[in-house]
């Protein structure tokens, strides 16, 4: 198995950078596009489970419409493995916040393009500062 084949990791990141857009502005049916539409798909979010693309596309229906990400990405790592599968994580801070979280995706080449199979976002802990001696 060839990893990081150069044009399909144009094509992840492309679809990645799709999706940051589509947070960012709140475009839900973008969103909802970009997730598999199968009972297999999983989305592990701060505060929610969800499981199958009934419940990702409910939870993101369910949100203040005026709803707005608005974070900065501070690293984005995408490996693929093949020609149709690949992952992307990255860490990124929303504005105006002090800490840092992380989200993965693990993205599969459909019939519809690619698509997210499976997504994990956290946060870590408040940053505390050294203790020098």
């Amino acid at each position: 198995m060839e990893i990081n084949i150069p044009e399909v990791v144009g094509e992840v990141t492309a679809a990645f950078n799709r999706y940051e857009k589509a947070l960012n502005t709140n475009d839900v049916v973008t969103l909802d596009g970009l997730f598999w539409k199968s009972p297999h798909t999983l989305r592990y979010g701060i505060g929610e489970q969800l499981y199958g693309h009934d419940q990702i596309a409910a939870f993101r229906a369910g949100r203040d419409p005026g709803f707005v990400l608005n974070r900065d990405l501070l690293k984005l790592w995408i490996v693929t493995y093949g020609r149709d599968f690949g992952t992307a994580n990255c860490e990124f801070r929303r504005h105006g916040a002090t800490r840092t979280g992380r989200q993965s995706h693990t993205w599969m080449r459909t019939a519809d393009g690619w698509r997210i199979v499976a997504a994990h976002v956290s946060l870590l802990g408040e940053a505390t500062p050294m203790k020098t001696s």
